[in-house]
């Protein structure tokens, strides 16, 4: 049977999500590879119309669109999981419901992304993970967009294993950008992962970045152009994410070049002035120790361009410094300490707005891996201490990220595989409690003091009479707001309390005129009898009748809209 030609292809690209080291790609991200993948075809000859793109949570929420897998003359799925996370924007495709995809097809599949690393059981960490073809046709072991591409000129009968050029993918990062229109999340609450580099000059034992072998990067015109298309498809939120580390950007791999990154990031926000959100993901902290100077540059251009409430996460992985040395991670937990030091001073400061307390613009997230070779009960302790002693020094944190490895085939860790952590899960679950009530609960009350503004918080689902959302960036804070708002829409809020892992808010300014009284119950010092009070007072000329009726000072956020009266 002849092959259909590429103008007459149908193409179904199925999203399972990405979540690696250095890529993210669950909802409200979208990850390069369907992006790249579908700027793949197009160059190939396949018409944009003719590409179909959807996400594994499309799917489940509508069998209908099934049909488009069936039908395809050429599927092609995208996931795979190489560090655990929990989500809440979707829910990774699993094992199961990949074969299923397969099964579903009538034409030629094709599986990629990091699945070729391998598979569990589940998408967990503490676990083994091992390579699996999940019933697909081919499976591309190097880059998905590259198979897609050489697949479609060889008439759907093959390919080589091949790693895609960077000259193709400044042709496929903007020729694939018409994909996310497809999105369910388009426009509004949509954020494009954008790629600086890969690979990576360092083998941590655990980690899979090696994998894609030493850093490469893209030339900032090349990341500005993808902007600029994306931006004219109508993306108004971007994350540099896809990179070991953004301080390398431009450089030999190790030290900074802030020349490049002016570049980049100037040129981003040349092509995209309305933009709503500029942040970044991972910085290496040994390039800060190493490169002082020149970081500190980097990292005070990153702040004068990026939007507040940037992370810079950085990976400490362990302070203990026997699992240090047996698993090649990079700084000691002094040298991390310091790190993070910089970051504060060079970044940690808070954009003038009128409208209250913000974000401060730049802050290091620390992430720290469990079950790696050498770990005992001491690691939690190291641990313990170096997150103790950021407390103690008044420094900022956006956030802690602990996990358990997952151990794949072709990194060190797949000999150790997760035994360690599989031991030590009790352990790790009591530490990890400890951490949550006196470390992070108390850095987001130090990173959020109350009255903090949290704009366009966009509302995402309701629980036990509350309602619940995100605002869009590298590791937004959940944020519960009190009473069950329409889901979907985006609104201000004032942060009036903290827990573990997210904020309690009130929309912002909160009306006292208008207010619910569970609303008004949740402003600090306020409680029912005195919400009660400012009730039944109502209406309000001004915030002063409003403190004098509650009997109590009135946070700034707090206005009195009279009906018909102008602000």
């Amino acid at each position: 049977m002849t092959a259909p030609a590429p103008t007459d292809l149908s193409v179904t690209i199925v999203d399972g999500y990405v979540d690696e080291p250095a890529h993210f790609g669950v909802p409200p991200y979208v990850s390069t590879y369907p992006r790249f993948t579908a700027g793949a075809l197009v160059d190939a000859g396949v018409p944009e119309s003719n590409v179909t793109y959807h996400t594994v949570d499309e799917l489940r929420d509508d069998r209908r669109k099934w049909a488009d897998v069936a039908d395809a003359d050429l599927l092609v799925y995208v996931g795979g999981m190489t560090v655990p996370g929990k989500y809440v924007g979707g829910t990774p495709a699993e094992p199961d419901e990949v074969r299923e995809l397969a099964w579903t097809a009538d034409g030629v599949t094709l599986l990629g992304g990091p699945v070729r690393f391998g598979v569990g059981e589940e998408n967990a960490g503490a676990q083994e993970m091992e390579r699996d073809d999940l019933d697909y046709d081919f499976v591309a072991m190097g880059d998905v967009e590259a198979a897609a591409y050489d697949l479609v000129g060889n008439g759907l009968e093959g390919f080589g294993n091949r790693i895609r050029e960077y000259d193709e993918v400044s042709r496929w990062s903007s020729l694939g950008a018409f994909v996310v229109e497809q999105h369910p999340n388009h426009p509004d609450y949509l954020i494009a992962e954008l790629e600086t580099s890969r690979g990576c000059a360092y083998r941590c034992s655990f980690c899979t970045e090696p994998l894609y072998g030493d850093p490469d990067f893209r030339t900032a015109p090349d990341v500005v152009s993808e902007v600029d298309a994306l931006s004219d498809h109508g993306v108004a939120h971007f994350r540099l994410g896809r990179q070991a580390d953004i301080l390398a950007f431009g450089g030999d791999g190790e030290a900074p070049n802030p020349d490049a990154l002016r570049q980049l990031y100037a040129g981003i926000r040349e092509v995209a002035p309305g933009l709503e959100t500029l942040h970044l993901d991972n910085m290496n902290p040994v390039t800060i120790t190493d490169h002082p100077d020149a970081s500190r540059e980097a990292i005070r251009i990153i702040a004068e361009h990026d939007t507040a409430g940037d992370t810079a996460a950085f990976g400490l992985e362990s302070a203990d410094p026997e699992v240090r040395e047996r698993n090649n991670l990079l700084v000691s937990a002094e040298e991390c300490l310091e790190a993070v030091r910089v970051v504060n001073e060079e970044a940690g400061w808070r954009p003038d707005d009128d409208r209250g307390t913000r974000l401060p613009k730049l802050l290091p997230g620390i992430n720290l891996v469990h079950g790696l070779e050498g770990e005992t009960e001491d690691t939690f302790a190291h641990n313990r201490e170096f997150l103790d002693s950021v407390m103690e020094e008044g420094l900022m944190l956006r956030r802690v990220n602990i996990r358990q490895v997952m151990a794949f085939e072709g990194t060190e860790m797949a000999e150790t595989g997760a035994d360690l952590a599989r031991e030590h899960k009790k352990e790790f679950q009591r530490y990890k409690r400890e951490v949550r009530e006196t470390v992070d609960r108390p850095m987001l009350e130090r990173v959020m003091p109350s009255g903090t503004v949290l704009p366009d918080v966009h509302l995402e689902y309701h629980e036990d009479g509350t309602t619940f959302g995100r605002q869009l960036g590298t590791y937004p804070i959940l944020v519960g707001i009190p009473g069950e708002r329409e889901l979907g829409r985006t609104v201000d809020v004032a942060v009036v309390d903290w827990g573990y892992r997210s904020v309690t808010g009130v929309p912002y300014p909160l009306d006292a005129n208008a207010a619910p009284m569970d609303e008004l119950t949740a402003i600090p010092g306020v409680g029912k009898g005195t919400a009660g009070d400012i009730l039944v007072n109502r209406p309000y000329d001004s915030t002063e009748e409003v403190a004098e009726a509650a009997g109590v000072e009135v946070p700034g956020y707090v206005t009195a809209r009279t009906p018909g009266r102008a602000d």
